[in-house]
């Protein structure tokens, strides 16, 4: 656990602004983007932390979108593909939109129905070098593309292949 930060004290939770939805350690948030026309960023709380005059602020781990990486988004991306990066920061609790689920990719695609909150992560991204962790993936198809959950895969009925 992180080290607290003097004239600062740990919290075990935070009830995000306007809600009554609690985040804990650990949860995967919606953070609020300075610009209105983007989608919110994703991150997950490390720390909760509030000060003596009841600033409360975060420390997070963020989740980098395929089009933020260095490379870009690619045609086996999923929609609600993100990725665990290397990146942490301090923001106020005050910019949490809500609380979403980041699934590790074998629970995403076991999922029967996907919300508006859930994502997941098959990769860690090295925000500075844009290097990822595993740096490859296990591909289905013949077209030796790694598989994409939005993507209907059809097996072949003669060789079993996907």
């Amino acid at each position: 656990m992180a080290k607290t930060t003097p004239g600062w004290k740990d919290l075990e939770s935070y009830t995000i602004k306007g809600t009554t939805r609690l985040v804990r350690s650990g949860d995967s948030v919606l953070m609020r983007p300075t610009d209105s026309k983007k989608l919110p960023y994703v991150a997950r709380i490390e720390k909760i932390e509030a000060d003596h005059r009841s600033n409360v602020r975060v420390k997070i781990r963020w989740y980098y979108r395929p089009e933020e990486s260095i490379g870009g988004r690619r045609q086996f991306h999923g929609a609600k593909e993100l990725f665990l990066s290397d990146h942490f920061d301090v923001q106020s609790a005050h910019t949490i939109e809500g609380k979403c689920v980041v699934h590790s990719f074998p629970n995403y695609t076991k999922l029967e129905n996907v919300g508006t909150d859930d994502y997941f992560y098959r990769f860690q991204y090295k925000a500075a070098t844009g290097g990822f962790t595993p740096n490859s993936a296990f591909v289905y198809c013949k077209c030796q593309m790694p598989y994409n959950p939005d993507d209907f895969m059809v097996q072949c009925e003669s060789c079993n292949d996907w």
